[in-house]
């Protein structure tokens, strides 16, 4: 069994690095559509601590996470996790 690496999405919340397929922007339509839809499936994890959503995450078990960290910074996190 290996080990998890996990992503700090902000405020002590961690995403599992190895499951995670995007990071976008939260602003555009099609990505609010997306938050929409998982709110409604249950599939929707708010990492913002009431912060304003600005990165929105997406896994590979269709879970959407939302954190309130810029998405180059989470993006920058994910590389440096990925690359060492």
């Amino acid at each position: 069994m290996s080990a998890s690496v996990f992503l700090n999405v902000g405020f002590d919340n961690a995403v599992a690095a190895e499951r995670i397929i995007a990071v976008v922007a939260a602003d555009p339509s099609p990505i609010k559509r997306l938050r929409e839809a998982a709110s409604r499936h249950q599939k929707l994890i708010d990492a913002t601590n009431g912060r304003r959503t600005r990165t929105v995450i997406v896994t590979d078990s269709d879970h959407v996470v939302l954190s309130s960290l810029q998405p180059e910074t989470v993006s920058q996190r994910l590389a440096e996790l990925r690359s060492g």
